[in-house]
């Protein structure tokens, strides 16, 4: 799994590709909070276009990042989220906590 980031104004975007599992996540569990503890950001975005499969290793690893993002009071959304992967969220209910936004033209609306 390779993960790619870039910044914009006060948001940072992260995009995680493959599958993330418990093989991988604690890769992208330093990317991340690295990202959201980043003091020039306001927001994280994670692009999730990439992802093609989420097991519940991965879940936890979205969930403790949005639990620090609460913390020190910054945003932290998902989007770009496939069909496959977007069951998932449904089945435990975790798209009633994430901020899912639906599309690439958000985002850019967002970062303006």
């Amino acid at each position: 799994m390779q993960e790619s980031s870039f910044a914009h104004s006060k948001v940072t975007v992260v995009q995680p590709n493959g599958h993330i599992n418990a093989a991988n996540v604690v890769a992208l569990q330093q990317q991340l909070t690295e990202a959201v503890s980043a003091q020039e950001y306001s927001s994280l975005l994670v692009d999730m276009s990439q992802v093609e499969s989420l097991d519940s290793a991965g879940l936890m690893v979205l969930v403790s990042t949005l639990t620090l993002a609460q913390r020190l009071n910054k945003r932290f959304s998902l989007f770009g989220i496939s069909p496959t992967v977007r069951i998932v969220f449904e089945l435990t209910q975790l798209d009633r906590v994430f901020e899912i936004l639906e599309a690439q033209p958000v985002l850019e609306a967002a970062v303006a």
